[in-house]
């Protein structure tokens, strides 16, 4: 039974925030002094393998844990390895998740004994001291040391960095080459209009347009209809032979192809990352032991779900776009 939006979408991928802690406070996603959930708030881990295995068996084909950063959640291995039962069984043709990198190396080797095969984390610049002073709290060495484990343990790594203008523009051919260097795609994404930060957006977006025709200044990049399962449009870079991606949330919105719906931890589902429509399953999940009132949960959302988002940087729109921090649903 597939999940078929009012818009012929398949909705085949959910994406799970297991917390919305995060070791880091990055300038574009939080404030620094965040106020978070209360703990008591949170669905367990039993809870959210049970949500998870119910979409999945509405025809979810790829899962993918994010926060926060999901690895500070406490025993979040015992969820990973629950879920990974679905691989076994076939299922669920991918787990993943999306990370800061700062607990890899303590996590690399038990992720791909679960049977993850790829991972995305998250790096907006190779500079020590701006890499401290956009994730405020970060320590880079410690994220590269979690590369290089991720690496040694076979996992298949895309870096992701958010393109921010003159913070890091300027940084974006090295990271690349860096990138591709040791076999890892690079994909690029503009700043969206999440939750109240301390910083002016309309100072640190980028269009990725102007991004890219910079780059072709320098480099040969040929379109290539290569996917992941997301919404980046990729590239093939001649004289890197790398592949990088573009995820343009304001001037090249990827609606019309979303595959995707976003589960918080406390059990909000939210069908667009743009729009505040969201679902309560956790109502339904702990009102019985069985999945029936669940199930149809599901399917009311679902049908809900709406066309594309509305987002908007500019000197007038000074209020974000949602009210929801980046880390409440994930990306």
């Amino acid at each position: 039974m597939d999940m078929i939006d009012p818009f012929g979408r398949t909705i085949s991928y959910l994406r799970v925030s297991v917390t919305d802690r995060c070791d880091f406070r990055c300038t574009y996603c939080m404030a620094e002094d965040m106020t978070f959930l209360p703990k008591k708030d949170l669905l367990s881990l039993e809870e959210l393998d049970r949500l998870c295995t119910v979409f999945i068996e509405k025809g979810v084909k790829k899962l993918r844990l994010t926060g926060g950063e999901p690895l500070v959640r406490k025993n979040i291995m015992h969820l990973v390895r629950q879920v990974s039962r679905h691989l076994e069984s076939g299922a669920l043709e991918e787990l993943t998740l999306t990370t800061n990198g700062s607990q890899l190396s303590r996590f690399a080797a038990e992720l791909a004994d679960c049977g993850v095969k790829r991972i995305n984390v998250s790096l907006d610049t190779l500079d020590a001291e701006k890499f401290h002073q956009i994730t405020r709290w970060g320590n880079l060495g410690k994220v590269m040391e979690g590369i290089d484990a991720a690496q040694k343990a076979g996992l298949k790594i895309k870096l992701n960095a958010v393109a921010l203008r003159d913070f890091n523009d300027a940084e974006i051919p090295e990271l690349m080459r860096w990138a591709h260097g040791r076999g890892m795609d690079l994909t690029l994404i503009e700043t969206m209009p999440m939750g109240e930060i301390e910083v002016d957006r309309t100072d640190q977006y980028l269009p990725l347009s102007l991004l890219r025709a910079s780059l072709e200044r320098q480099f040969t990049l040929s379109d290539i209809p290569y996917k992941t399962g997301g919404p980046a449009r990729y590239v093939h870079v001649a004289e890197t032979g790398g592949r990088l991606g573009f995820i343009t949330p304001m001037t090249h919105n990827f609606c019309e192809s979303c595959n995707r719906v976003r589960l918080t931890c406390t059990g909000t589902l939210y069908m667009c990352l743009g729009q505040e429509d969201a679902a309560d399953l956790r109502a339904p999940l702990r009102a019985s032991e069985g999945n029936e009132l669940l199930d149809a949960a599901i399917d009311e959302a679902i049908g809900r779900k709406p066309k594309g988002h509305d987002f908007i940087i500019d000197r007038r729109t000074s209020r974000p776009s949602v009210s929801r921090h980046m880390s409440v649903t994930g990306g």
